[in-house]
């Protein structure tokens, strides 16, 4: 129990640092802006495919091999869904700049990272369950950390959209707590944490994926700097790649 206290301290701690780096990026030009989304669709399709989708087609198997794809489907309908009911749900934000389509994307975008954390939490809850220290620490460990990178880049959409700063860093702190609630869940509830985990992962990949390719992607090749975002999206990729592969 005591590891699984000091993950969720490393969690909230590892997200306030990201909330930080965050506020650096306010008030870019309009290339930067671009480089920095391009980046953030970098960390999150590293998240997505090695931190969510591999695990998820490992602990469905062979017997339910379908299991992946459909949680990615719903993941992305989901998302969908929450931007139809986005002027109501931005409002609560405290966004009251930009335009509806910037408003609705900062959502949705930070909706996908809200929703990737609950499953990461399960993960590392159920490692601690098990017993098996060996496996837990280093699973915890990836998690806590890669919340830097992901805190970091939900600050600036939500800032240009009128957020804020301490409402900004109260949405960051929220998202970073969904995965401590996930931690616990686990640890608890390992049999039935077992059973929903690789749905439960799928669908956050899904909504990863679907702000990549319906939103990120698309937002920052409207303008001229459509090839600097695109290397920074191999840069931020291969930053979450080599950190994975040092925790």
């Amino acid at each position: 129990m005591d590891y699984v206290l000091i993950t969720a301290l490393a969690i909230a701690l590892c997200c306030a640092f990201g909330a930080v780096i965050g506020f650096l990026f306010k008030d870019i030009s309009p290339t930067v802006e671009d480089a920095v989304n391009g980046l953030a669709a970098g960390i999150m399709l590293c998240a997505a495919a090695l931190g969510l989708v591999l695990p998820s087609v490992e602990f469905s198997g062979d017997r339910a091999a379908w299991l992946p794809g459909l949680g990615i489907i719903c993941g992305a309908v989901f998302l969908t869904l929450i931007s139809r009911a986005g002027p109501a749900l931005t409002r609560r934000m405290g966004m009251n700049g930009g335009s509806d389509l910037s408003r609705n994307r900062a959502l949705v975008f930070v909706a996908a990272i809200a929703i990737h954390h609950f499953p990461e939490g399960i993960a590392a809850g159920v490692s601690f369950g098990t017993g098996d220290l060996g496996d837990a620490i280093p699973v915890a460990a990836g998690i806590a950390f890669q919340n830097i990178p992901e805190a970091m880049i939900i600050i600036p959409p939500l800032l240009s959209n009128g957020t804020g700063k301490r409402h900004a860093v109260v949405v960051s702190v929220i998202s970073g707590m969904v995965e401590v609630i996930g931690v616990f869940f686990g640890y608890f509830a390992v049999s039935l944490s077992r059973a929903i985990l690789p749905f439960a992962l799928a669908f956050a990949a899904g909504t990863m994926l679907y702000v990549i390719v319906d939103d990120i992607v698309p937002q920052t090749h409207e303008r001229s700097a459509g090839r600097l975002a695109s290397y920074a999206a191999l840069l931020g990729f291969c930053i979450m790649l080599t950190a994975r592969q040092f925790l």
